[in-house]
């Protein structure tokens, strides 16, 4: 059966796959030197503003590490919630490459607020304390919530106040910005986000992801961060074919918006089965849920998952760009005959 593990499990969108061999003839100029990366650079200015700087990074990883590396020093430190990727699944690289501290804080719903921030910083020119210098924030969040316009807005106002940079993990930004009805721009330069990482392999792109700065003159140096990070990619117009496309025609709407219906529809399919708990708002592509724990293996066998709680049997379900309806019916069917 089509996997729910994660949307990074799906294959390459097919209008994507097409733009990459339509760019594999001849000879270009290497290191984004070519006209399709130039191309891809303009369309990112068209989405997120005119001041908009992308560069293409290799992976989700580098792309949130080398984002906080433009706007930290050493002895500085990033706020996130306690949930975010940059905690829980870099294998500590932000702390390694950046030497910089992490402060997680406890979230309900995965999500960060001005409250939440107010009552942890402290210590600020205190030689003795990190000097907290950067927001970072996931829009959509590792829980399957979003933030409000609103909401990010409230948080890039506390930073800026403060002197600090707001940082945006938007490796599924274009799931949240189509469940607000928004563009990719609106749902971050618009809400006052400085630094984006702006994701493109969970919503059909073979590989590749972009490091966005959206406040002029903050990228000023990224070049040279990305190549002595080892993320200089020589022959980049396949990268940048693959954003081309990404942001075409609304390509990234179309694949984001029936990832986040699938995942609606998963909820519906196993909301009222006795036994089963939906335990976040499905506002994305992610369906979170609590299982009796003698289910989840024989789940398993049926269709691939994490259990995202081993504790509490909680469990993430991912849907993606070619997650079909008959797909979520099947899996739904089997929750309510294994469970029941």
């Amino acid at each position: 059966m089509h996997s729910f593990a994660s949307d990074n499990y799906a294959g390459v969108h097919p209008d994507v796959l097409a733009a990459i061999g339509a760019v594999n003839a001849g000879h270009q100029r290497s290191y984004g030197y070519d006209p399709v990366t130039a191309e891809a650079e303009e369309l990112f200015r068209a989405h997120f503003g005119r001041h908009a700087e992308a560069y293409f990074v290799a992976n989700g990883t580098a792309a949130n590490v080398l984002s906080l590396q433009a706007v930290l020093r050493p002895y500085q430190a990033v706020i996130c919630a306690e949930s975010a990727h940059i905690n829980t699944d870099e294998c500590g690289a932000p702390e390694r490459y950046l030497g910089c501290k992490l402060i997680d804080l406890p979230t309900p719903d995965g999500k960060l607020t001005v409250d939440l921030l107010d009552a942890r910083v402290s210590g600020r020119a205190d030689e003795h304390q990190v000097q907290p210098a950067a927001v970072a924030i996931t829009q959509s969040t590792e829980l399957g919530t979003r933030y409000s316009l609103a909401e990010v807005r409230a948080i890039a106002d506390w930073a800026h106040a403060r002197g600090m940079a707001l940082h945006v993990d938007g490796a599924r930004l274009a799931n949240a910005a189509t469940g607000l009805g928004v563009g990719l721009g609106e749902a971050s330069a618009g809400c006052g986000a400085d630094v984006l990482s702006f994701g493109g392999t969970k919503n059909g792109l073979m590989g590749g992801e972009a490091v966005v700065f959206l406040r002029p003159g903050l990228g000023a140096h990224f070049r040279y961060h990305r190549k002595q990070a080892m993320q200089l990619v020589p022959k980049m117009r396949y990268v940048a074919a693959q954003f081309r496309a990404l942001l075409t025609d609304d390509l990234w709407r179309r694949n984001a918006e029936h990832a986040n219906a699938m995942a609606a529809r998963l909820a519906a399919g196993v909301a009222g089965v006795e036994g089963v708990r939906i335990t976040h708002p499905v506002e994305a592509n992610a369906v979170f849920a609590v299982l009796p724990a003698e289910a989840v293996p024989v789940l398993q066998e049926v269709s691939q998952f994490y259990v995202w709680d081993e504790r509490s049997s909680e469990v993430r379900w991912m849907t993606s760009f070619d997650t079909t309806e008959k797909d979520v019916d099947a899996f739904a069917e089997a929750v309510r005959r294994v469970v029941a």
